[in-house]
Formats: structure tokens, sequence, C-alpha cells
């Protein structure tokens, strides 16, 4: 079906909650994606971080195809093959700089997304602390942080523009600056009693790519354990060696959280998202307390599977790490450019106020480019883990044309 149908059957029965760009995708392989015309594009999007492996990857291709073909859903109300490892796998990961010789597992919930992953946490950490701590309900998140748009999520998102419209929001929810020591600790001293967990990206990613400060998430760590709250990490987008060197994000800072959510990349772009947390905090949920239809599901799990292995198999993350630098290097040449910032291949670009991001994305789509603005004048880069620094070499050759 052409663009032009597909545009007319949308604006007619689909709700028009996004703004489209004008090409539609038909088929991709690796770091590339091709039209219903057949012109091929470099995917620096990749689903919004999410297809990690790669466009159509055959280890998950062909996990998912095979599972199809043998079960696809049944409900969590049976046992089915996969889910433990994939939760076994995951807690390794998370478990993979810790110092203790026979660390204890993580427990994880099975999701289908980013969103309802951090539901989860909330839930968990909301139901711990009436268990532990006399009923504590606040959460803290920060500035700029983003953690889904579901009302709860929506309400722990301190951004004022997108929470507006959908006032009155979830209570229980209060927010400070990242990186700010002085007033985290100042809200504690307040309202400590009351607070149950603090919520945070360690590499805000939204908000164009903002990594919280060594010294800051130890402060975050500290005052936690002091007021005995819990920490949850959102490792959504700067997980699954989206940073490079480790598995996730909050590993490059040196703390341990309590609860982390992960979701987009941890099955290349299959609908999966899980939330695991220490088992004495797990303990907390009890039969009933939480649910998912399809979470978990026959067809999650052996993508997850597949995707996790693999991911380690390639060592992606040597090579988000070194093609993460080469990006970062290279978009600091660019004309134009402020700021270049982020962690493994989670880079954002700031220009100055002649170049306009939201245009930009667009003109890319001549040069055969898939491109994300997070702002005015901001671009975000998150490719597939397997970017190459050819791939770069390209994206940088057609950028300079854009902005010459």
């Amino acid at each position: 079906m052409s663009l032009a149908e597909q545009k007319t059957l949308e604006s007619t029965y689909l709700m028009s909650t996004y703004a489209r760009k004008p090409i539609e995708l038909v088929r991709g392989e690796g770091m590339r994606v091709f039209d219903d015309e057949g012109r091929a594009y470099l995917d620096f999007v990749s689903g919004v971080g999410a297809v990690s492996l790669g466009h159509c990857h055959p280890a998950v291709t062909d996990a998912v195809a095979a599972q199809a073909a043998q079960l696809i859903h049944v409900s969590n109300y049976y046992y089915i093959e996969g889910r433990g490892q994939v939760a076994e796998l995951l807690s390794g990961l998370l478990n993979a700089c810790t110092e203790e010789e026979h660390p204890s597992p993580w427990q994880s919930f099975f999701a289908n997304s980013g969103a309802e992953a951090n539901e989860c946490a909330i839930k968990l950490a909301r139901l711990w602390a009436k268990k532990h701590k006399g009923g504590a309900q606040t959460i803290v998140t920060l500035d700029r942080g983003f953690h889904g748009r579901t009302l709860a999520t929506l309400a722990a998102t301190a951004q004022p523009a997108k929470q507006e419209a959908f006032k009155p929001l979830p209570a229980g929810f209060v927010h400070t600056v990242q990186n700010d020591i002085a007033a985290l600790e100042a809200l504690f001293a307040e309202r400590g009693d009351d607070i149950c967990a603090v919520m945070l990206e360690c590499v805000q990613g939204e908000s164009g790519v903002h990594p919280c400060t060594e010294g800051y998430l130890h402060a975050v760590r500290d005052l936690t354990n002091q007021h005995k709250a819990l920490l949850i990490c959102d490792e959504i987008q700067c997980g699954m060696y989206r940073c490079g060197t480790y598995p996730f994000g909050f590993q490059h800072f040196g703390i341990m959280p309590d609860i982390v959510t992960v979701a987009k990349g941890v099955a290349s772009g299959f609908p999966t998202g899980m939330c695991a947390a220490r088992s004495d905090v797990a303990a907390a949920f009890e039969p009933g307390d939480h649910g998912s239809t399809f979470g978990g599901s026959c067809l999650a799990v052996a993508a997850a599977r597949a995707t996790i292995e693999t991911l380690g198999e390639i060592d992606a993350a040597a090579n988000a790490e070194e093609v993460g630098a080469y990006l970062r290097e290279r978009l600091s040449s660019l004309p134009h450019v402020g700021e270049v910032r982020g962690l493994g291949l989670m880079c954002a670009c700031d220009f100055d106020g002649s170049v306009d991001a939201g245009a930009l994305t667009i003109a890319g789509l001549e040069e055969g480019l898939l491109l994300n603005s997070t702002g005015p004048h901001t671009l975000r880069f998150l490719p597939p883990l397997v970017c190459a620094k050819g791939d770069v070499d390209a994206l940088i050759e057609r950028l300079s044309r854009l902005l010459s």
C-alpha cells in the first residue's frame, strides 16, 4: 500500500496522537530501513532506542517465528518455557558489578512496555513502604525526567507541558532539580518520613540525554538509605548496554538500586517490559497484587531471551562504548554545534539558535537519515547497538551537507 493510501486510512481511522514523518517504512535490515518505494534510510532512532540488535536480526526473528509455531499465549496462570531463564539472565546482568561473592537474585515482573514496568515499580514501592515504613507514599522524581504516559507515570514525569492537559493527576509525587544535592537534602529534611522512594533515570533520555553526576547519585543512595526509602532506577532507555561498558546505566556510577525498570532494547523491538527488584523488596508483592494479561507472553520471552543472549555474544557493550565515543567526536566537528553529550550510543547534540532541529529531521529524510529532535535545537541519537563507525561517517557526511 502506498504512502498516500496509508495516510488517508490513518487520518480517517487513527487518533491524532502522533505527528508522523512523511514516509512509510516497510522493511528493515540491521542499521537500515526501507520505505514503500524501496529507498533506504540509516536509522539513528531505532524505534526510540528499542531495536537494540538492529532491524530483523535473525536471532530474534528466528526465535519469535519458532515460538509462534509452537505456542503464542496461555496467560500468567501457568508456567511457560523460557520465562524463568530470562528473569535469571536479567538478574545476572543487574548483579554484574556487585562485589558480593554470592549476590541475592533479583526477581522480575514481566510487562509490555516501559510505562507498565514503571507502574509496577510505583505500586511495589508504596506497598513495600506500607509494610516497612509506616505507610510512606511520596515518590521523588527529577525535573525533566520521563517515566511514561499513563496517568501515574505522567504524574512522575516532572514536565509541566506534558501534564497540564491531563490534570488532575494522581497525587504522591514531588520533584527536585537534577544534580542539586542541596535541594535533595532539603527535601528529605522536610519530608523524609513520608518519602518511600526516589525514582530517576541515571541518564535522562527524553529531555535530550542529560546524565546525573556520580556525586549526585551517591547522595541519592545515601539519603534513601538513611531514611529507609527505596531507590528506583528507570533503565528503560539507558539500560541494556545502551550506555556502553556495562549492562545498565546505574553501573557506570557505582550505585546499587532497589528496583530497576527495563523495556525498549530488552527484546530488540518486541513489546516487552520488566520491573526487577531485590528479593527482599519484591517480597512485598503477594499473588493478586499486580498482573498483566500479555506480560511475559511466550513470544515476548522468546524475543527477550534471544536478544539478551545475542547482545552478550556480540559484545554490544564494547561496540556501544567505542562507536559512541566516535559518534560524539564526529558530532563535535559539525558546524553550529554548541554541546555534545552522552554515554555509549545514547547521545545528544545541541545546535545554536540558527538550526531548527525539527526541520532538520524532515530534511534528513531527503538524505536518507532517520533523526529525532528532543528540543528546538537538539537532536538525540539512539542507533541500534550494532552501529559501526562507517554508519557514523555516513551520518556526519549527510548532516554536514544539511548544515552547510
